[in-house]
């Protein structure tokens, strides 16, 4: 694990023992600070009994503290840990800020911080990729896989890749990264802001974290259209994803195909290029990419039919690109609704052979897209597929992308995904 003998002898609460929590609990131990911890659940309560002080920070005095630790889940904007700790003068933080904090007693390294709100999963996958292709010492985390915290730190030299949502940006306040970048922005967790205006100024404070001579690598419509740069420093270097050249030809990258995972690439390309990659190295790792599960992802072909999983579509924005990408799709869709709409999803109708509306939205989707393409009212997941292999020819594509959330029928996009994937293994395997 990451520790530093910045949290030695300090006091901090942590609320919240989800993994990262827990991760961030053995942190402060090993580095010699005392901690206050709280979760509702007792299990993970009952596992750090005698080691910290069991108590919800919402009941105690906070003055003093150096910080209160809360998952990025905690709504900011609702929950009363915030006036709490406002009121004691206590920051509250997240483990990307304790990350950064602990910066300065690791081995010389650099960080590359990628944030959006579509694609960051990808591109930071794929900027972690290309640098572990290149030999050189790299590991991914905040959003995405293990807890930065938990993770052995680097040698000296190596490049810590981290995917930030906007809450984890809201809890940090001084990631300094290398390379930043934002690779679109869309409305999103408007629930937790104060409007679109609001989540823009979120992603926007990552830049204001950089110091001079480092890297902000943006999507030029996000800066054109809403000033993303808003807060870096004055005569910063940045530069536009849109104008990165890229090495070799997208036809040979069998993950990363679509205009949005052109994107994708340009940005990570735009970021191991600025930290010395070669275009040959970046080339031959463009190529060996294997794309994230629930994304765009390849399971199966049958009798000449492609079937994608792209359960992460979690709304009509992120499912346009996925739309994009094929020339004939039997489309999937449906969930719990994040809009009343498919707007976003319309300029690529032209794309889709057959739609197979399922679930809460499906009614609603039908409405939409009857008068402009066929349309199937499967409402099930299974019947969905059954339905698109009774259609599709060779050379077609049969593709779960929902454009909703999963909660009316699975737990999460990652169960709905593999449903998808253990529905298309058992009928691919008949007959």
């Amino acid at each position: 694990m990451i520790v530093s003998p910045a949290f030695a002898g300090k006091r901090y609460a942590v609320l919240g023992l989800a993994r990262s929590g827990m991760a961030t609990v053995e942190t402060l131990l090993a580095s010699g600070a005392q901690v206050t911890a709280w979760d509702a659940r007792e299990e993970p309560r009952v596992a750090l009994e005698g080691r910290v002080t069991l108590a919800d920070p919402l009941a105690i005095d906070l003055t003093g503290y150096a910080g209160v630790v809360v998952s990025p889940g905690v709504p900011l904007n609702r929950h009363p840990i915030a006036a709490h700790a406002r009121a004691a003068g206590v920051p509250v933080i997240g483990d990307i800020e304790l990350f950064s904090q602990a910066r300065a007693s690791l081995p010389a390294h650099r960080v590359v911080a990628i944030t959006g709100t579509n694609g960051k999963s990808t591109t930071t996958a794929l900027t972690y990729h290309l640098l572990a292709q290149a030999g050189i010492p790299a590991l991914m985390g905040g959003n995405i896989g293990k807890p930065i915290l938990e993770q052995e730190p680097l040698a000296a030299g190596g490049v810590y890749v981290l995917e930030l949502s906007s809450y984890q940006i809201d809890l940090t306040q001084r990631i300094d990264a290398d390379v930043a970048v934002l690779l679109n922005i869309t409305p999103d967790h408007l629930d937790r802001y104060d409007g679109f205006e609001g989540y823009v100024a979120s992603k926007a404070r990552l830049f204001g974290m950089q110091a001079m001579g480092h890297l902000a690598l943006v999507d030029m419509k996000a800066e054109m259209d809403e000033d993303v740069l808003r807060f870096a420093p004055d005569g910063a270097t940045f530069a536009f994803i849109d104008g990165v050249e890229l090495p070799g030809d997208q036809a040979q990258w069998p993950s990363l195909q679509g205009p949005h995972n052109r994107a994708n690439a340009a940005a990570a390309v735009g970021a191991v290029r600025y930290l010395g990659l070669t275009d040959e190295v970046i080339e031959a790792g463009l190529k060996s990419f294997v794309g994230l599960p629930h994304r765009m992802e390849r399971v199966a072909t049958k009798d000449g039919v492609l079937f994608v999983n792209d359960s992460k579509a979690t709304n009509p924005a992120s499912t346009a690109p996925a739309l994009a990408a094929f020339p004939r799709i039997h489309w999937i869709l449906g969930g719990v609704p994040k809009g009343d709409d498919l707007d976003d999803c319309a300029p690529h109708f032209g794309h889709v052979v057959h739609a197979y509306t399922i679930g809460e939205a499906g009614p609603r989707f039908a409405e939409i897209l009857e008068p402009l393409m066929p349309v199937t009212r499967a409402e099930m997941l299974g019947d969905a597929v059954r339905a698109a292999m009774e259609q599709a020819q060779p050379g077609d594509v049969i593709m779960l992308s929902p454009a909703c959330a999963s909660f009316d029928q699975f737990r999460d996009y990652e169960a709905r995904g593999d449903r998808f994937r253990q529905i298309v293994a058992a009928l691919t395997a008949e007959g």
